[in-house]
């Protein structure tokens, strides 16, 4: 009876060990957590902060990667607002100084833009979201008095689904509230993730994707234009694209009609296909086939402050029509 007490004891402890270890050391038991939306889809839960992995991971009252903000920036002040999938965000796995809004503040903050003294870069992201759960989280909550908005896309973003709220709660990748355990958070991501029926149907959405989501990106355009905002567009490749053979033909096809609607609504399109195919080492930019590497961060971070700095330095009475160099290489 006490050989069976000592071992019921002993395991106890190893299990409790074991849990204190995962909360403090490796940040499970406390997932960022998601919330339905019946017009976004799902974002962010608001008002939480965790960490996972070493890297801090905080989310505002507005569902925004970072600190609490006030609805209407400060006087001087630039506000950009970043609108993206896991790549702007960072997902848990980037901590919160090295995301790609947190670089470009600090870049641009650096370069003491004229009538300037202060710069906010606002972080309005979540994974898999794609151009039309950002149009509608722009509908719902504004433009937060951004003088900017950069929409930051991938290749797949083109072919992304409606919005939906099927996965909150019931994909692991999508938790609606803390595991009991970390131990139980554990178990739950090693076992084989249950058919999601509602998810299925929802991806297997037909007709013209791509046209979908370009519409969403011209009513982006509309909304920034009728709060005398700048949109910038940019676009990261997938790792396959940058190495041979590069772009499949559908892609390749999605990319012209990018590049058309972009002329047509002379919006400021950064596509970073060739910059990425043509650096030494393509592959030192990606942490897997579509999250980007510090050192791709930073060739994104780069080109669109730039981007910005541009915007914002041409004159007022060009406000709704950019210069044509400006349209078609941003570098010239």
């Amino acid at each position: 009876m006490k050989i069976a007490l000592v071992i019921v004891v002993v395991i106890a402890l190893g299990i409790g060990a074991a849990e204190v270890a995962l909360r403090l050391f490796l940040g499970f038991g406390k997932p960022p957590l998601y919330v339905a939306d019946p017009q976004v889809g799902y974002r962010l839960k608001p008002n939480q902060r965790t960490r996972r992995f070493g890297n801090l991971f905080e989310i505002n009252e507005y569902s925004m990667r970072g600190t609490a903000i006030a609805p209407k920036a400060a006087p001087q002040t630039l506000r950009v607002l970043l609108l993206g999938d896991s790549i702007a965000n960072g997902g848990w796995w980037t901590d919160q100084s090295k995301i790609v809004s947190v670089q470009m503040q600090r870049q641009l903050q650096s370069r003491q833009l004229e009538s300037y003294s202060t710069v906010e870069v606002l972080n309005a992201s979540a994974n898999s979201w794609g151009p039309r759960n950002e149009l509608a989280y722009l509908a719902k909550f504004g433009t937060f008095d951004a003088q900017v908005i950069v929409v930051l896309l991938n290749t797949d973003d083109l072919f992304a689904t409606a919005p939906s709220s099927a996965q909150v709660g019931r994909d692991r990748a999508y938790p609606k509230q803390y595991p009991p355990l970390a131990l139980v958070e554990i178990i739950g991501r090693l076992k084989k993730a249950p058919l999601n029926p509602e998810l299925a149907a929802v991806q297997q959405e037909g007709g013209d994707r791509v046209g979908a989501n370009l519409e969403a990106v011209r009513q982006i355009q509309r909304i920034a234009q009728q709060s005398n905002c700048r949109l910038i567009v940019a676009m990261t490749p997938l790792l396959r694209e940058v190495i041979p053979p590069g772009p499949r033909d559908y892609e390749l096809r999605a990319r012209r009609r990018v590049t058309a609607l972009m002329k047509s609504e002379r919006i400021v399109y950064l596509d970073l296909l060739a910059a990425f195919q043509t650096t030494s080492d393509p592959e030192s930019l990606y942490r897997d086939h579509i999250h980007l590497s510090p050192k791709g961060y930073a060739m994104v971070k780069q080109m669109l402050s730039d981007a910005i700095t541009m915007s914002i330095d041409t004159s007022s009475e060009s406000q709704t029509r950019l210069p044509d160099s400006l349209l078609d290489d941003p570098w010239r």
